[in-house]
């Protein structure tokens, strides 16, 4: 299946007058490598990296859920930003691997940090940290929190195919969570994308396992409870959807690529982000990576690299940084912050 029609977007939104005051991040230990593959598997080594820029993923060891390693990455934004979860009143989080139908992902999250407030659980795939933190940012910018604790986590390992050797190598494990409360009238998220097309979710899902069909023995043994993946046409809504959104941010901003500072797109392949920056001639030093390390991690993978680029002094204050989620739904979350 391909998605034809250009997909329609919504208009660019505000959210000023917010920050991020802290980041945190957690793998597992666990560490997979191409050559892992290989001598397990007989994934070509060579071939994962040419096609993907990935050279290692983490997995979750197998006593960690979801919750696990978003429990962990609060307790790591918690201990950089001298916070806890007291000083926090909501909890929104983002993942499409959770712990169990219900209850939610969030909640158990809630218990274990000993947050007094919502647990809000938000669906929106490789978007989901996007969609929890805009969430997160109209709560606070509305007076309805006043410190919010966005989390993005998926353990993706345990809905894979490890037969599928176009998909597989690709995903890894991992969570990001990020503080958000006011912020000067000059902070915040200058503009904003968020948007859906349902019409592409045949491209990238997971049909087994829900209501509509319910797992048999039959459909268990032919493996339709792992995730599918149309690799070509995802490939071509990702380049196209980044490359759009982007503009459409900056254009809404009155801003210009050069005036970004830090570009963290969502890691999902080297090559959609390369061809999406070349389009728009963002120059690749701008532009951080960590796929090498850690392959796409979904919800996580976002926050992740925003705590690294964090940690290696990327970002200071008063600069802009544009990040951009996009994935399975078809969904999308691109935003433009002044740090």
């Amino acid at each position: 299946m391909s998605i034809e029609r250009p997909s329609p977007r919504p208009k660019c939104r505000s959210l000023m007058g917010v920050r991020i005051t802290g980041c945190g991040k957690y793998v597992p230990e666990a560490i997979v490598s191409n050559d892992h593959l290989h001598a397990r598997l007989g994934f070509d080594s060579d071939w994962i990296v040419k096609r993907t820029g990935i050279l290692e993923r983490r997995h979750a060891l197998p006593h960690q859920a979801t919750s696990d390693l978003c429990v962990e990455a609060a307790h790591d934004c918690f201990a950089k930003s001298g916070y806890t979860a007291k000083d926090c009143d909501l909890l929104v989080l983002g993942t499409f691997t959770p712990d169990m139908s219900f209850p939610s992902t969030a909640c158990l999250v809630q218990d274990r940090l000993g947050l007094v407030g919502p647990a809000i659980e938000v669906e929106a795939a490789c978007a989901g940290f996007m969609y929890a933190l805009i969430t997160a940012a109209a709560y606070v910018k509305a007076g309805l929190s006043d410190r919010a604790l966005a989390i993005g986590g998926d353990t993706n390992s345990r809905v894979l195919n490890p037969d599928d050797i176009k998909t597989y190598p690709l995903f890894g494990d991992g969570a990001g969570a990020v503080i958000v409360e006011r912020g000067r009238p000059d902070q915040g998220i200058l503009a904003y994308s968020m948007g859906s097309d349902g019409a592409g979710g045949p491209l990238l899902q997971r049909e087994v396992c829900g209501t509509r069909t319910p797992p048999t023995p039959e459909l268990l043994a032919a493996g339709k409870h792992y995730m599918y993946m149309d690799g070509r046409a995802v490939f071509r809504w990702a380049v196209d959807i980044l490359c759009d959104t982007i503009q459409d941010v900056l254009t809404a901003a009155e801003l210009s690529t050069n005036d970004v500072h830090l570009y963290i797109p969502h890691q999902a392949n080297i090559r959609i982000i390369n061809a999406s920056i070349d389009v728009l001639k963002i120059p690749r030093g701008k532009v951080y990576n960590n796929l090498d390390k850690y392959g796409n991690t979904s919800g996580g993978s976002i926050p992740i690299a925003l705590d690294e680029a964090l940690a290696d002094g990327r970002l200071q204050e008063g600069q802009l940084v544009l990040m951009s989620g996009f994935g399975a739904g078809l969904v999308w979350g691109t935003a433009v912050i002044r740090w």
